[in-house]
């Protein structure tokens, strides 16, 4: 593993926090409706907003409608490529991923179930409901897939998508013995959509992302060290066990909080710390805040995508992701049985 300096660590991040204000700046200026501010008019607009004042056609249509869905695409995205990166690190295998392991699937019914419950007892904290739905989806999934203290790639996979499958049929049922008439706005919620949301919302969503960020940034040198084997990095003074314990509840965490605002949005946490990977290398210390960053700018840009492709209309998002996701899976899963086989 190559040496990790400040400058390259500053560079890095620095450039893509660049790139992550321009696309942010792309959302916000193209879409269906074109937008023509001028900077004065775009500053009086803005103090309207922090004083609860009305905002013109234009100024809602960017402060109220665009910004808060950008935003959202920021946290959602930059959400599942950091779990996505912790899984892979964790579990030493480039195809983990919070969709494909089933961590999504069981918040996405944990959330609904909170949904539901919401509408029936006006109060039910829904990112925790999904919390507790991530944690009990990655645990069944390690406990298929375990096999002799291993566990194969090939049958974590498959175990992943059981679990997935059957958490999916789940949620139908429940919508459907719920409440039939929310079934057509559930299931484009399940396809994975960022939609406006309030200021509230996105900032209780940062609120509730801190402690997982701050507790899988502050791993990144235990994730160098799992790159060893569990055996090594306990030799190097790694309390394994406790680190990954850690680790499945930060990034089931996060991940859940990012499927409870916007459904089920797969494959951004295996292509973002892959190609993170690829190109600056496998140290965390890096790998870690730069598929943060980077997987902000991905999901900001697919739903750009999702908004323009077919305007007036609108694609979910979870399909762009999907359409690019899939073959990419693929790829990966290739490569894979490629090194096994040798």
């Amino acid at each position: 593993m190559a040496v990790l300096t400040r400058s390259k660590l500053f560079s890095v991040l620095g450039l893509l926090l660049l790139a992550l204000f321009l696309s942010v700046l792309l959302t916000l200026y193209f879409g269906p409706v074109q937008l023509n501010f001028g900077s004065a008019e775009l500053l009086g607009q803005f103090s309207r907003l922090l004083h609860s004042g009305e905002l013109s056609k234009e100024g809602t249509i960017l402060f109220r409608v665009r910004l808060p869905r950008t935003l959202l695409a920021v946290l959602v995205g930059g959400g599942l490529a950091l779990s996505g990166a912790s899984f892979q690190a964790l579990l030493r295998n480039p195809l983990a991923d919070p969709y494909i392991l089933g961590v999504s699937g069981g918040a996405a019914l944990a959330a609904i179930i909170g949904m539901v419950a919401a509408s029936a007892f006006s109060f039910a904290p829904v990112p925790i409901f999904a919390f507790g739905g991530a944690l009990i989806a990655i645990f069944l999934v390690l406990a298929v897939a375990r096999s002799n203290g291993k566990l194969p790639v090939i049958t974590l996979l498959l175990a992943g998508v059981v679990v997935n499958a059957f958490f999916s049929a789940l949620v139908m049922f429940v919508l459907s013995v719920a409440s039939g008439r929310h079934l057509p706005s559930a299931i484009y919620w399940m396809m994975g959509q960022i939609s406006p949301k309030p200021y509230s919302t996105i900032g209780m969503v940062a609120l509730y992302y801190i402690p997982g960020l701050l507790v899988l940034f502050g791993l990144a040198r235990d994730f160098n060290l799992f790159s060893l084997g569990e055996e090594s990095a306990q030799q190097l003074g790694v309390n394994v066990e406790r680190s990954k314990l850690l680790v499945f509840l930060a990034a089931s965490l996060v991940t859940a909080v990012a499927v409870s605002v916007s459904g089920l949005i797969g494959f951004a946490g295996l292509i973002v710390p892959h190609i993170i990977r690829l190109v600056f290398g496998p140290d965390h210390r890096l790998l870690l805040p730069a598929s943060f960053l980077f997987g902000a700018i991905f999901l900001t840009l697919c739903d750009l995508l999702a908004r323009v492709i077919i305007a007036p209309a609108e694609l979910s998002v979870g399909v762009i992701t999907a359409i690019l996701g899939g073959p990419f899976f693929i790829w990966l899963l290739h490569k894979s049985r490629e090194r096994l086989s040798r």
